[in-house]
């Protein structure tokens, strides 16, 4: 059975002339999972930074099992019983599992700290979410993604919390981490909390949640059971139009071989990959967490030393450096697009262009309009949401960050694309308009060697796909001749 937990009635808020939540109402009950989808930009993460307490609305109500609900901080939030879990994790590397889950809400008295209380409290918490096997007192930092996410929901346990928000919580998870939080939020459910759920992974929703509500450009478009919606309704839901192929195809012809690996090894990952890239191919890569997919681009890049073989662009060696690479020709998206892939603190301008601005340098001097105008082009066309391009990335969507990404390797104009990661929280409209551009960038004669956890988009894009494993390219064969079983039977075969 379950009850209304929380109620939130025509919520509004306007950044000055920006509206970007108009008139939102939304449900929650105690023993459900509730989906919350939409495009990057269309609203979630303001309308729950407005119920974590990190805003304010400025029109609505909100109320918590009948009673009115106004938190004037994440403090106040949690004291109220709701807990908001990020896609990038809150956690305290140089501090033990338990000081993490009670930072900030330490048992004491006269100044003085209960140790044993609280460390009762975190194994309790952990039995509760069926992992009392993690230690207390792990150093944090130590543990896996999968298992610092569960430090966070244990955290939100020990402050008696009756909602928990999870914000794309598999985005960096295994296949096995992502089955224990779905166990653990099945735990949560069996227990009468409510929980939220967003993502843009249709099949995890259906797994895991009972009812959905669609948010577009900041209002509500659409909501409902999901055993009652397609996923064509909901996906049309999202983006306003008919979407009739989620992986558009595009004809393409295979070219010339332009990228040549031969017996490639890193200091430690990968070890002896040997391939080779041609033009008009997408060359996917699959593996499992630490099979050397992300080491082996890296090193192709020369960000990562190469301690043996060799990495030969149309048959001849470019210099071993980034900007080597760069002016070879070969253009990178990093899967880590807050530490590495952009430049946080500077605008979208900035980050489109550092790696070509010679369109709009002379004599030194940079014409700022006419770059400008190129990056809104750019921007228009990969449909980035900011107010302008000279908006911080850092104040963007993830998605919109990883929309920027590509837009910096595109209008390098690189011959070589090393997309790690690229369509990584990006919502399920804007993924099939970069699976079109990817398709057409090769139609093009463009090069792609295409790293990915998620296997139907390799199973739909690739030319070729290679499966690592503990460093090593283990077999590479045409898309024609693989399976989604054989794929995963070979990178689980010598792990």
């Amino acid at each position: 059975m379950t009850s209304s937990l929380l109620e939130m009635r025509n919520v509004c808020k306007r950044f000055g002339p920006t509206v970007a939540l108009e008139e939102v109402t939304l449900q929650a009950n105690a023993g459900e999972v509730l989906a919350l989808v939409g495009e990057n930009g269309a609203g979630k993460s303001t309308l729950m930074k407005i119920l974590s307490g990190a805003l304010r609305a400025d029109v609505g109500d909100m109320s918590i099992d009948g009673v009115s609900y106004r938190p004037r901080s994440p403090q106040d939030a949690r004291a109220a019983g709701v807990a908001m879990i990020y896609q990038e994790l809150n956690i305290a590397p140089h501090l033990t599992v338990e000081d993490n889950i009670l930072l900030g809400q330490e048992r004491g008295r006269s100044g003085w700290l209960n140790r044993r209380a609280g460390r009762q409290e975190v194994r309790t918490a952990l039995e509760r979410l069926g992992h009392a096997d993690i230690d207390p007192q792990t150093l944090a930092g130590t543990l896996s993604v999968g298992r610092q996410q569960l430090v966070e929901i244990a955290r939100a346990l020990v402050t008696n919390a009756r909602l928990v928000v999870l914000d794309e919580p598999t985005s960096s998870l295994t296949g096995q981490d992502v089955e224990n939080l779905f166990r653990v939020i099945s735990r949560l459910r069996n227990e009468g909390l409510g929980v939220i759920y967003i993502s843009h992974f249709l099949e995890e929703i259906r797994q895991i949640c009972e009812c959905y509500v669609v948010l577009r450009d900041g209002r509500m478009a659409g909501t409902g059971k999901l055993a009652d919606s397609s996923d064509a309704e909901i996906v049309s839901s999202m983006v306003g139009r008919s979407v009739d192929q989620l992986f558009p195809r595009v004809e393409r012809q295979i070219g010339k071989p332009v990228l040549t690996l031969n017996e490639v090894a890193g200091r430690k990952i990968p070890r002896d990959v040997s391939l080779e890239l041609s033009q008009g191919e997408i060359f996917g890569i699959f593996g499992l967490v630490g099979a050397g997919r992300t080491e082996l681009l890296r090193a192709v890049y020369s960000l990562d030393e190469i301690a043996s073989g060799s990495v030969r662009i149309n048959s001849l060696d470019a210099s071993h450096t980034p900007r080597g690479r760069i002016r070879a020709g070969v253009g990178f998206v990093s899967e880590d697009r807050k530490r590495e892939g952009l430049a946080q603190d500077r605008s979208i301008s900035d980050n489109v262009t550092l790696s070509r601005l010679s369109p709009y340098s002379r004599m030194g001097w940079l014409s700022l309009g006419k770059r400008a105008a190129a990056v809104g082009r750019w921007s228009a066309r990969l449909q980035v949401k900011a107010r302008d391009v000279e908006q911080p990335v850092s104040t963007l969507s993830g998605g919109n960050q990883q929309k920027v990404a590509l837009a910096r390797v595109l209008h390098q104009e690189a011959e070589i694309l090393l997309l790690d990661e690229p369509t990584r929280g990006i919502d399920v409209g804007t993924k099939a308009e970069i699976y079109r551009l990817m398709g057409e960038q090769a139609a093009s004669g463009k090069a792609i060697l295409f790293v990915s956890s998620y296997l139907p988009e390799l199973m739909a894009l690739c030319d070729t796909l290679g499966v690592m494993s503990r460093g090593r390219l283990r077999e590479v064969r045409s898309m024609s001749q693989w399976t989604e079983e054989s794929v995963l039977a070979c990178a689980i075969e010598t792990e």
